[in-house]
């Protein structure tokens, strides 16, 4: 294969082992950029550092050297795959008068510039706002972290507003928890947990929060409250650390000994989070009422931490009542009486944690990234449009939601819902991933959660053949299986069987065999299927098993349900809408993928016309100038009306993504490979929000797209049809490398094993 050559960006920082939120900052955008588009994208760090040397294609600068600017630009100059640099600024990390030797760098540079401003300083007098609007002169794009700062900006600085892009600080995506959960990590099980987390120094004003607890305590005596970090290396002089002494004579004088815990050390990312996710109220206590942004206040956030903090741009721009309550610097009297009213109303406190892990999952790292990717394509010259890295294939979370019994039907959030108990459509869902997932790796502990999955579909057939639906929790059947229409689930076991029995050269016999049955069991009422989409996974199944069998019995079928499509796309389709019906709901592509499986079944010219067709004509609506629109959910898609926005779902992304593959696979038309690549990627992030659609700790997709909004929770649905689009992907990806190819020929020449 051709060696892609990736496009470097030059990040101007402070750096790890460096221990300052922007060395912290800096590698966590790294981070999330390598991880979302490292097969492309190649970052570089530039540290700031008093001891600089070159290493592994990375910079340094020593920020005190005023000559080393220039040296710097040039060795940057010289590299031609470097595309953009992108410096993080702070007023006291570059040397000079308001940090103004990175000015001759920016004299010299030849390469496009970006600066994030980590500090905004409003009311600036002549001199500082000369300097900024003079440092902003050379650079092509301006971040920030609060619509405040870019307020202040534009009014107090005059900066064009069009350079400023706003992207809010990035969070970690956490597994959302009940503290009691995490306190057991840390034998805290018994003790309500206030913190208060970052390098500590004077201007966190922990003093504040300290002198608040004697009433907090009154309330709530098993309050413990830790403050967590080791003290900002400005606060230690001569060896001594004095704000720190400060601090413990307060907890000596109020004798909170038993209630205040100091852990003094830098903590690595994953114990810093559980801390937090143990916590159940935060502190925010900063005093200084200028502080742009806080990546302690969001990291804080993102943990499901209620908040109470202090009044400064960035508390007030993203808190409100749901989240936490605002309080005045240095005082302790609101400080404890806002954290009373919290722990008195546990209900309320719940719902605040909810509120704030919802609210920060726009601004996790791996959509920051994305942000920052689309803000460098659409500006900057040097860049081409970006690929998406395809993340790697986790089954976490469909292994959490599958019980003995099958896979629970909801999540929330990312814990299993139980009590809405099972259905046979997401156990058959369940079964052609599993499936599939086991013909791509081999994994012989697949095996035991397919038998799962079709033991659960054996459990929902029967004496007639067809099939219940809904299963409680319990195991019994639930009502709605009496009144609710079950064809469409009772088609989707059809398609799983078929899947199953199509990779009998893959698969236990005795497995296939039961598979088999039960696909027999069910013929007497297959062909007297009447929903459309019903009908459409009833032919896929059948081709499938047919792969499987060569039983022509399954042909007979086919031909019959074939027609029953036929007479509704005769009836319905005019020259402006080639559909079966008057509108466009879910799990479109099922349609046109049926009739391209007839004509591979039969080789009429009919079916395969009528298949291109409608399916042209589906693309077109979801195709729009380029970018791939799930049809809503919200009203549909009605013949002679305007579309509606939003309610998104995956489960239409999946279906998609596989009727595409079983057009490209048959007709060789490279566009329905490259809209593969546009649909997959709404998963990770090419969609209206700019928002990843799963979960990369859990293995969860998320279960919709809404108009501002992601629904955070991971039912089963999504979950598993963003599997079945991730293997495809993946089939994709190792037959485009030559590493595999799964196509088996058979004996018939217009036969395509598709699973």
């Amino acid at each position: 294969m051709k060696k892609i050559t990736k496009s470097k960006v030059v990040f101007l920082s402070t750096c790890p082992p460096t221990e300052c939120g922007i060395a912290t900052f800096t590698s966590d955008l790294v981070s999330a950029i390598n991880n979302g588009f490292g097969d492309s994208i190649e970052p570089l760090f530039c540290d700031l550092t008093h001891n600089p040397k070159l290493s592994n294609g990375h910079f340094s600068l020593n920020p005190k050297d005023k000559d080393a600017y220039r040296t710097l630009a040039n060795q940057i100059n010289e590299d031609p795959s470097i595309k953009l640099v992108h410096i993080q600024h702070e007023f006291g990390l570059f040397g000079g008068t308001y940090g103004n030797y990175i000015l001759n760098f920016l004299d010299t540079i030849k390469k496009p510039v970006a600066i994030t401003f980590h500090s905004v300083i409003p009311n600036p007098d002549s001199e500082l706002k000369s300097f900024v609007k003079l440092l902003t002169s050379y650079v092509k794009l301006i971040f920030v972290m609060t619509k405040k700062s870019q307020s202040i900006l534009t009014e107090d600085y005059a900066t064009e507003n069009a350079k400023i892009t706003y992207i809010p600080h990035g969070t970690h995506i956490v597994n959302y928890a009940e503290p009691s959960e995490t306190k057991k990590k840390f034998n805290l099980e018994n003790r309500t947990i206030l913190s208060t987390f970052g390098l500590l120094s004077s201007g966190k004003n922990i003093e504040t929060a300290l002198k608040a607890l004697p009433a907090i305590i009154e309330q709530t005596p098993n309050v413990l409250y830790l403050v967590i970090g080791k003290s900002h290396p400005n606060t230690i002089k001569n060896g001594t650390d004095d704000y720190r002494e400060y601090l413990r004579n307060i907890v000596e004088m109020y004798n909170l000994n038993n209630h205040v815990e100091f852990i003094d050390r830098y903590l690595e990312i994953n114990e810093l989070l559980d801390y937090l996710k143990a916590t159940d109220l935060y502190l925010f206590t900063s005093k200084d009422p200028n502080q742009a942004v806080s990546g302690t206040f969001s990291y804080a956030m993102s943990c499901a931490c209620p908040m109470v903090a202090t009044s400064i741009p960035h508390t007030r721009e993203v808190l409100t009542p749901d989240t936490g309550i605002i309080v005045d610097i240095e005082a302790p009297e609101q400080f404890s009486e806002a954290v009373n009213s919290i722990l008195a109303n546990d209900v309320w406190r719940k719902s605040m944690a909810i509120s704030a892990f919802q609210k920060t999952r726009e601004s996790s790292w791996d959509n920051v990234a994305i942000k920052h990717m689309n803000t460098y394509n659409k500006h900057i010259d040097a860049f081409e449009t970006i690929p998406f890295k395809h993340p790697t294939i986790n089954l976490k979370h469909i292994k959490r939601l599958t019980t003995s019994l099958g896979i629970v039907q909801f999540s929330k959030i990312s814990e299993p819902d139980m009590s809405s108990g099972y259905t046979l459509d997401d156990n058959a869902r369940a079964l052609i991933a599993m499936c599939m997932h086991y013909e791509q790796f081999k994994k012989s502990s697949d095996l035991s959660y397919i038998d799962t999955y079709l033991c659960f579909i054996e459990r929902c057939q029967t004496d007639s053949g067809t099939f219940i639906n809904y299963v409680d929790e319990n195991n019994n059947e639930h009502i709605k299986n009496n009144y609710v229409n079950l064809e469409d689930s009772n088609a989707r076991a059809i398609w799983a069987l078929g899947t199953l029995i199509s990779l009998k050269e893959h698969l236990p016999e005795t497995m296939v065999n039961r598979a088999i049955l039960c696909f027999l069991n069910s013929t007497q009422w297959m062909q007297n299927t009447l929903s459309p989409r019903a009908i459409g996974f009833v032919i896929k199944g059948s081709y499938l098993y047919y792969i499987g069998e060569q039983d022509k019995f399954a042909i007979s079928i086919i031909e019959k349900l074939s027609q029953n499509l036929i007479t509704k796309y005769d009836v319905n389709a005019i020259k402006s809408w080639k559909w079966f019906e008057n509108y466009l709901t879910y799990a479109n592509s099922i349609l046109p993928e049926a009739m391209l499986y007839s004509y591979l079944a039969t080789g009429k010219e009919s079916y395969k016309r009528v298949a291109i067709e409608s399916f042209d004509f589906l693309l077109s609506k979801m195709f729009i100038n380029g970018h791939f629109k799930v049809i809503s959910n919200q009203g549909w898609y009605k013949k002679d009306a305007l579309p509606n926005d939003y309610g998104e779902q995956p489960i239409d992304v999946s279906y998609t993504i596989q009727t595409l593959r079983l057009f490209y696979k048959t007709f060789e038309d490279l566009r329905y490979k490259t809209k593969m690549q546009s649909a997959f990627n709404w998963f990770l992030g090419k969609n209206h929000l700019n928002q990843i659609m799963y979960n990369p700790n859990t293995g969860g997709c998320y279960d919709g797209l809404e108009k501002e909004n992601v629904n955070l929770n991971q039912g089963a649905e999504s979950t598993i049809c963003y599997l079945i689009a991730q293997i495809i992907m993946e089939q994709r990806k190792a037959v485009s490398s030559g590493k595999i190819i799964h196509l088996r020929q058979k004996n018939i020449s217009t036969h395509l094993k598709i699973s």
